[in-house]
């Protein structure tokens, strides 16, 4: 073997050496001047998905879910939006029903009737507005659809 070939083989087998050092040490290296005042538990926390206002500015949604532009449809004025919003995630259906019942009432909305089984319904009602809100579970998604209409 050459002069230049074991110059070569010796570079290599280093950045090998380096490149291993470094993948089993990872970032615990870098961390050590760092000081962590924050308990795990509560960074884990924040750390989760935040529930979003889409269309209807009272009617909180699971990040999970994913707007289906194609199959909603609102309309707005100035003061009010009503039409529905379809949304679509892997989300088993008994956690959005919670969800649902924990928040809605949050934001004021009153369940006036409700149907579980494999298609879900509630039905809300504040002052001026109706929400009906559709839950269906196919092959892999979970299906949502969110009516708020104004009442008579």
């Amino acid at each position: 073997m050459s002069k230049i070939g074991k110059l070569k083989r010796g570079w290599m087998i280093l950045v090998v050496m380096a490149t291993l050092m470094l993948l089993t040490t990872g970032c615990g290296y870098f961390q050590k001047g760092a000081k962590n005042t924050e308990t795990p538990a509560v960074a884990n926390q924040d750390a989760g998905p935040v529930p979003l206002y889409y269309d209807f500015g009272d009617v909180l949604i699971p990040s999970e879910l994913k707007v289906d532009k194609k199959s909603s449809f609102v309309f707005r004025t100035a003061n009010f939006s009503a039409g529905v919003v379809s949304l679509k995630g892997r989300v088993e259906v008994s956690s959005l029903l919670v969800f649902f019942s924990n928040n809605m009432q949050k934001d004021n909305w009153k369940e006036i009737a409700s149907f579980k089984s494999p298609r879900s319904v509630i039905m809300y009602e504040k002052t001026n507005r109706y929400c009906v809100i559709n839950i269906s579970e196919k092959d892999y998604y979970t299906y949502v659809e969110i009516w708020v209409a104004p009442t008579l």
